[in-house]
Protein backbone atom coordinates (compact mmCIF):
# COMPACT_ATOMS: atom_id res chain seq x y z
CA UNK A 1 0.00 0.00 0.00
CA UNK A 2 3.00 2.27 1.33
CA UNK A 3 4.50 1.97 -2.13
CA UNK A 4 0.89 2.18 -4.00
CA UNK A 5 0.63 5.96 -2.47
CA UNK A 6 4.66 7.22 -2.91
CA UNK A 7 4.19 5.75 -6.79
CA UNK A 8 0.98 7.98 -6.98
CA UNK A 9 2.81 10.78 -5.46
CA UNK A 10 5.56 10.42 -7.84
CA UNK A 11 3.24 10.37 -11.05
CA UNK A 12 1.74 13.74 -9.93
CA UNK A 13 5.31 15.64 -9.09
CA UNK A 14 6.35 15.00 -12.63
CA UNK A 15 2.93 15.31 -14.20
CA UNK A 16 2.60 18.82 -12.48
CA UNK A 17 6.00 19.84 -12.24
CA UNK A 18 6.83 21.05 -15.81
CA UNK A 19 3.76 23.32 -16.04
CA UNK A 20 4.69 24.92 -12.37
CA UNK A 21 8.61 25.67 -13.79
CA UNK A 22 7.10 26.62 -16.85
CA UNK A 23 4.60 29.04 -14.66
CA UNK A 24 7.71 30.20 -12.61
CA UNK A 25 10.22 31.26 -15.73
CA UNK A 26 7.77 32.81 -17.67
CA UNK A 27 9.22 36.66 -18.07
CA UNK A 28 8.18 39.72 -16.61
CA UNK A 29 7.17 42.45 -17.37
CA UNK A 30 9.55 44.95 -18.25
CA UNK A 31 9.10 48.39 -17.62
CA UNK A 32 11.33 51.83 -18.31
CA UNK A 33 10.19 55.05 -17.63
CA UNK A 34 11.95 57.62 -19.26
CA UNK A 35 10.85 60.42 -17.78
CA UNK A 36 7.73 62.09 -15.76
CA UNK A 37 7.55 66.04 -15.72
CA UNK A 38 5.10 68.71 -15.35
CA UNK A 39 3.03 69.38 -18.46
CA UNK A 40 5.02 72.62 -19.99
CA UNK A 41 1.48 74.86 -20.16
CA UNK A 42 -0.47 72.84 -17.55
CA UNK A 43 1.41 71.99 -14.20
CA UNK A 44 -1.90 69.76 -12.96
CA UNK A 45 -0.99 67.44 -15.20
CA UNK A 46 2.50 65.21 -16.11
CA UNK A 47 3.61 63.66 -19.30
CA UNK A 48 5.64 60.22 -19.02
CA UNK A 49 7.05 58.35 -21.71
CA UNK A 50 7.33 54.84 -21.49
CA UNK A 51 8.93 51.20 -22.92
CA UNK A 52 6.93 48.18 -21.83
CA UNK A 53 7.96 44.84 -23.60
CA UNK A 54 4.73 42.46 -22.87
CA UNK A 55 5.88 38.60 -22.32
CA UNK A 56 3.43 36.23 -24.48
CA UNK A 57 0.28 35.34 -22.70
CA UNK A 58 0.38 38.73 -20.31
CA UNK A 59 -1.39 41.91 -20.70
CA UNK A 60 -3.67 43.52 -17.67
CA UNK A 61 -7.26 43.71 -16.71
CA UNK A 62 -10.06 46.53 -17.68
CA UNK A 63 -8.90 50.04 -17.05
CA UNK A 64 -9.09 53.67 -17.30
CA UNK A 65 -6.65 56.50 -16.62
CA UNK A 66 -7.28 60.53 -15.26
CA UNK A 67 -5.75 61.66 -18.75
CA UNK A 68 -4.51 60.47 -22.45
CA UNK A 69 -2.69 57.89 -23.43
CA UNK A 70 -0.62 57.15 -26.65
CA UNK A 71 0.93 53.76 -27.79
CA UNK A 72 2.80 52.30 -30.72
CA UNK A 73 3.58 48.52 -31.28
CA UNK A 74 7.22 48.01 -32.38
CA UNK A 75 7.19 44.47 -32.36
CA UNK A 76 5.13 41.58 -32.67
CA UNK A 77 1.46 42.68 -31.79
CA UNK A 78 -0.56 43.65 -28.56
CA UNK A 79 -4.38 42.42 -28.55
CA UNK A 80 -6.62 46.26 -27.41
CA UNK A 81 -10.15 46.33 -26.09
CA UNK A 82 -12.68 48.57 -25.44
CA UNK A 83 -14.86 47.55 -23.15
CA UNK A 84 -17.88 46.22 -24.93
CA UNK A 85 -16.29 46.46 -28.44
CA UNK A 86 -14.53 43.70 -30.21
CA UNK A 87 -11.12 43.20 -29.99
CA UNK A 88 -8.42 45.10 -32.24
CA UNK A 89 -4.77 43.54 -33.07
CA UNK A 90 -2.74 46.25 -32.92
CA UNK A 91 0.85 44.93 -35.03
CA UNK A 92 4.42 46.21 -35.71
CA UNK A 93 4.16 49.90 -36.47
CA UNK A 94 0.22 50.51 -35.69
CA UNK A 95 -0.60 52.76 -32.98
CA UNK A 96 -3.71 54.01 -31.11
CA UNK A 97 -4.81 57.10 -28.85
CA UNK A 98 -6.82 56.24 -25.63
CA UNK A 99 -9.02 59.42 -24.43
CA UNK A 100 -9.26 60.52 -20.38
CA UNK A 101 -11.81 58.00 -18.89
CA UNK A 102 -12.11 54.59 -21.62
CA UNK A 103 -12.37 51.41 -20.03
CA UNK A 104 -9.62 49.57 -21.87
CA UNK A 105 -7.25 46.90 -21.95
CA UNK A 106 -4.20 45.49 -23.58
CA UNK A 107 -3.11 41.72 -23.82
CA UNK A 108 -0.46 39.94 -25.69
CA UNK A 109 -2.09 36.56 -26.98
CA UNK A 110 0.59 35.66 -29.11
CA UNK A 111 4.00 33.01 -28.41
CA UNK A 112 6.40 36.20 -28.52
CA UNK A 113 7.62 39.63 -26.61
CA UNK A 114 5.73 42.48 -27.76
CA UNK A 115 7.55 45.90 -26.91
CA UNK A 116 5.44 48.68 -27.15
CA UNK A 117 6.09 52.40 -26.46
CA UNK A 118 3.58 54.65 -24.41
CA UNK A 119 3.60 58.45 -23.73
CA UNK A 120 0.73 59.13 -21.16
CA UNK A 121 -0.65 62.91 -20.14
CA UNK A 122 -2.38 62.34 -16.69
CA UNK A 123 -3.32 64.24 -14.10
CA UNK A 124 -0.75 65.07 -11.15
CA UNK A 125 -0.96 63.33 -7.61
CA UNK A 126 -3.32 60.72 -9.06
CA UNK A 127 -2.97 56.95 -9.99
CA UNK A 128 -1.68 56.26 -13.59
CA UNK A 129 -4.67 53.39 -13.79
CA UNK A 130 -7.63 52.18 -12.19
CA UNK A 131 -9.04 48.80 -12.34
CA UNK A 132 -12.61 48.59 -13.20
CA UNK A 133 -14.49 45.30 -12.45
CA UNK A 134 -15.03 42.62 -15.40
Amino acid sequence: MKKLIIAELLAATCMLAPAAWSQATMPARQTIRYFTTPLEKDPTREVEMVSITVPPGAGNEFHRHYGDQWTAVQEGEVTFTIKGQPPVVLKAGDSNYVTRGTIHRQQNLSDKPAPLHRDEYFDKGKATAEPVPE
